[in-house]
């Protein structure tokens, strides 16, 4: 019945079709998130579940010609989730643990990478394409579910210090690897080997990060003494524009706008434009993820009759959930090993990287294209079906390990006891005084104002600049000031 009213809507108007279906999606995913925020569970799984809800193997919602149609939004949706990754590059942050973090993100990703490439090439004989991609998928990690974490449980200490920077770390070697691994994909599904198919994808990547850089350093430019409105403006059109240039040449904009991000905030010191996009940027991920649970072959999964080389796919994905997680412990734990990391930070890390979403499905989208066909939907499903347990263990896992490693709780409490804290008599006024003051600050703040995001506030600058421009005693003045500064 509802396939029939899409096609008499059709009819007369089709880009209703779009619109409406775009409306369903996004007030689906909304709901869906009232109800995993219940269960404190990130959004994206609440997204990626109303996808498959909404899917053709459930209510069927979504037209598949609507959901091909925007096969775009997985380059744009990543390119801001790259973007924002390149926030946490500080240079000066780097420097201080900044080999010891390396070392560690380098072996809690790859021996995930390696033991899932060993255990879909070599035992289930799945063929070297196949078993690559999925293998560099395998590396990457997604941050929200133990960043949520970390704030619910006010965890501190070097435990959450490590594991900061080796999420932030861990999308890089993520997207280095994708991005060898298409190109050993290609060169196998075409003639065989050559030199030309391996290397002139890596050539593309590096014309990607070498663009992404200047487009840093151009961001910084543009960015100087615009507005709020302007400034975000100017940096989506960047990112578009790098998308524009990664899918002329068939490259993912990853590593380019990262590279950009990067590039940015080092020389701008600029956080607020990240918050701004981070801001803008909930929809368009919604509706990619969203968009990915309407994709999802349901029947595929469950389906006895479906497999790859012999095997059921549901065995390769089970197979593939546990792998992983073994590998990333492994990895975590060997990495912290060999730079001496304490035990109680060895013995828990690998736990906290268990979520894997975000990146990881897109890059299987990408990937999905590079394989095409059975192939192609198979590594997604295998991602997809995947990355819901992942979020789902996820977070319980992530309190775990900040539990078991000290980082809240009654051991964090203990280890604060322990450290004198007691202010010198000299300073006791000085702090009473500090105390009172801040009281009397807290009270001025209304309840509304103080629980401001920081996102919030960056946009709301924008609009302090037009009240001003409007109110003021010199408005007209002031209007025209503010017109020349955008």
């Amino acid at each position: 019945m509802l396939n029939q009213f899409y096609q008499q809507l059709a009819a007369t108007s089709p880009v209703s079709v779009v619109i409406i279906t775009i409306a369903i999606m996004l007030l689906a995913g909304f709901l869906g998130t009232r109800i995993t925020k219940l269960l404190r569970l990130p959004n994206v799984t609440a997204y990626i579940l109303v996808g498959i809800l909404l899917g053709p193997y459930c209510l069927g919602l979504v037209p598949a010609n609507v959901s091909e149609g925007m096969d775009f939004i997985s380059d744009i949706a990543l390119a801001f989730i790259a973007f924002s990754v390149g926030e946490y590059f500080r240079f000066s942050t780097l420097k201080k643990n900044g080999a010891k973090v390396v070392t560690i993100t380098l072996f809690e990703a790859l021996t995930a990478s390696v033991l899932v490439f060993i255990l879909t090439f070599f035992i289930l004989r799945l063929g070297l394409a196949f078993s690559i991609i999925l293998a560099a998928l395998a590396s990457a990690t997604a941050p929200a579910s133990t960043l949520m974490t970390i704030r619910q449980t006010h965890a501190h200490g070097d435990f959450v210090d490590t594991l900061f920077s080796v999420v932030a770390l861990d999308d890089v070697v993520g997207l280095l690897a994708y991005s060898v691994a298409v190109s050993v994909a290609l060169a196998t599904l075409g003639n065989g080997f050559s030199a030309a198919d391996v290397l002139l994808p890596i050539a593309w990547n590096i014309m990607m990060i070498a663009i992404g850089i200047a487009g840093g350093f151009l961001l910084k430019f543009l960015m100087a003494k615009r507005s709020t409105d302007n400034r975000l403006i100017v940096s989506v059109a960047l990112l578009f524009a790098l998308c524009g240039i990664g899918a002329a040449v068939d490259v993912s904009p990853l590593l380019g706008c990262m590279a950009m991000g990067t590039v940015y905030i080092n020389v701008s010191d600029d956080d607020k434009l990240f918050k701004q996009l981070n801001y803008f940027s909930p929809p368009i991920l919604l509706l990619f993820f969203v968009k990915s649970g309407v994709e999802f072959r349901l029947d595929a999964l469950v389906s006895v009759e479906s497999s790859l080389g012999g095997v059921p796919l549901l065995v390769i994905g089970i197979l593939y959930f546990l792998v992983r997680i073994g590998g990333k412990y492994l990895g975590a734990f060997a990495g912290c090993a060999i730079v001496k990391k304490p035990k109680k930070v060895r013995n828990n890390l690998g736990l906290a990287l268990t979520p894997q979403a975000g990146v990881a499905i897109g890059l299987a989208a990408l990937g999905a294209r590079v394989l095409g066909g059975e192939m192609g939907d198979m590594l997604q499903t295998i991602i997809l079906s995947s990355s819901i347990l992942y979020e789902l263990i996820g977070p319980a896992l992530a309190k775990l390990s900040l539990y078991l490693s000290g980082s809240y709780g009654q051991e964090a409490a203990e280890g604060e006891e322990a450290v004198p804290t007691a202010a010198p008599p000299a300073k006791e006024a000085e702090v009473a005084v500090l105390k009172e003051r801040l009281q009397a600050i807290q009270k001025e703040l209304s309840v509304k104002e103080y629980a401001r995001s920081p996102e919030e506030e960056a946009f709301l600058e924008a609009t302090q600049d037009i009240e001003e421009a409007n109110s003021s005693p010199g408005a007209e003045y002031n209007r025209k000031k503010f017109i020349n500064k955008r």
